[in-house]
């Protein structure tokens, strides 16, 4: 079947789903349970090498492409965790929207070269989006799906609309925390009530921040892995015993920034957890310590500090977690705000912090009214948490009765890209 021919993305046919966040980017085949990757949303940028060498690079290696011999692009984890002299970390989401189409290509030619395998006319693409994401960024997507990718067919949805059909609800309010931000978006038979959309800047990336000013504070060296060479086992908060690794000269702020981050990412996700209550010193100390090792082969016990850390996700009035969640509801009509209180789906890899569901139900209890039957939907596992916009996506491209739903390559010959403004609400 030629992808001309083809009007909409029947069965026959593997549809992709994408799920760019600021963490990374989603990516794989409706119908099936899990993304069949996640790349990082940073491109690695350096100095292009002398022709001799590109060329050989260029045809050995998909995995890094070159731009016009100024520039060599490095995507995926095994590219940009190597120091390279030079190599500039950059993003190409701002404010959970697409801001730098030109390194946001480099990730889908990717994406299709190395993940997917298959040429892009052959399937069908379901792209989720934020909610607040703006017209000329839709219409933008649309364009370079259909006029660079040459896609049979094209749809954009809500990744909060996503997040809910994952939990099996057409109605919801999505409270997604993720890398840069958590936000509350209510969503009713399937469309986001987006007078109503709320969000903060308090997500995974200030919790790093937050810990790092810790670590920092307290005199813990945070070398990351790949300066160590060796290690020497220590006693328990004795200095740590190491010998650095040769790395090239001229690496830069921004990838060194990159690497300390992962570091930090890895220590919040291990160590920090939620009171069910609001913090209390008397409390977290009787709590068990958790212990963890940095790379440098230094380990220590963390105890109450590891609950006043993550507690900024909660007690930020007006930005923690409970609060967005009650003031969203709050803007809705009333009629529908039993029902939101009914199903909270919480989403996003920042909500895997042990204890995070159960604070938010208890946060949400209290300003609720008392009449409410608060329901909060959390699946316990990681997966489904941290990919939930993708699961909803996955699910809902393989629906028979959605495949009438698409923007067709007909549709958009004929209508060009304002087509997405009226099929994609």
């Amino acid at each position: 079947m030629s992808a001309g021919n083809m009007l909409y993305g029947g069965d026959e046919i593997g549809a992709l789903v994408f799920d760019p966040g600021h963490h990374s980017l989603r990516v794989g085949y409706a119908q099936e349970d899990t993304p069949k990757a996640e790349i990082p949303s940073v491109v690695g940028v350096g100095p292009s090498a002398p022709d001799t060498n590109m060329d050989l690079e260029t045809k050995t290696d998909n995995n890094v492409t070159q731009n016009n011999t100024s520039h060599k692009y490095y995507v995926d984890t095994t590219y940009i965790n190597v120091p390279r002299s030079q190599m500039e970390i950059q993003t190409y989401m701002k404010d959970g929207m697409i801001d730098n189409w030109e390194l946001f290509e480099k990730v889908i030619d990717y994406a299709y070269a190395k993940v997917i395998q298959s040429e892009p006319e052959y399937h069908p693409v379901l792209f989720s989006e934020a909610s607040w994401n703006v017209r000329n960024n839709r219409e933008k997507l649309t364009e370079l799906m259909f006029e660079k990718y040459n896609v049979p067919a094209f749809f954009l949805v809500k990744n909060a609309v996503l997040a809910a059909f994952a939990s099996g609800r057409a109605t919801a309010l999505v409270v997604d925390s993720g890398a840069t931000h958590t936000s509350a978006v209510p969503v009713h038979e399937g469309y986001v009530l987006s007078q109503a959309v709320v969000k903060s800047p308090l997500g995974g990336d200030y919790l790093s921040m937050q810990c790092r000013q810790h670590l920092e504070k307290i005199g813990i060296d945070l070398t990351p892995a790949y300066h160590i060479a060796s290690k020497d086992v220590v006693k328990e908060r004795d200095n740590p015993r190491f010998t650095t690794r040769k790395v090239p000269e001229n690496l830069t702020q921004s990838w060194q920034n990159y690497m300390q981050k992962l570091l930090l990412q890895d220590f919040q996700m291990n160590i920090l957890q939620v009171l069910e209550n609001p913090y209390d010193e008397r409390v977290a100390s009787q709590i068990p310590t958790v212990h963890y090792e940095f790379p440098t082969g230094y380990h220590q016990e963390f105890g109450s500090e590891r609950f006043k850390l993550a507690e900024s996700l909660f007690d930020h009035a007006p930005l923690g977690a409970g609060q967005l969640a009650s003031t969203s509801v709050g803007m809705c009509d009333a009629d529908v705000r039993l029902s939101l209180y009914g199903s909270v789906v919480v989403t996003g890899g920042n909500t895997l912090l042990q204890g995070f569901p159960e604070r938010l139900n208890r946060d949400l209890q209290l300003r609720a009214p008392s009449n409410t039957r608060l329901k909060m939907i959390s699946a316990n596992g990681s997966v489904e948490r941290r990919f939930g916009a993708w699961i909803g996506g996955s699910i809902l491209a393989s629906i028979g009765t959605f495949q009438q739903m698409w923007i067709s390559s007909q549709e958009y010959e004929e209508s060009g890209k304002s087509q997405v403004e009226r099929k994609c609400p």
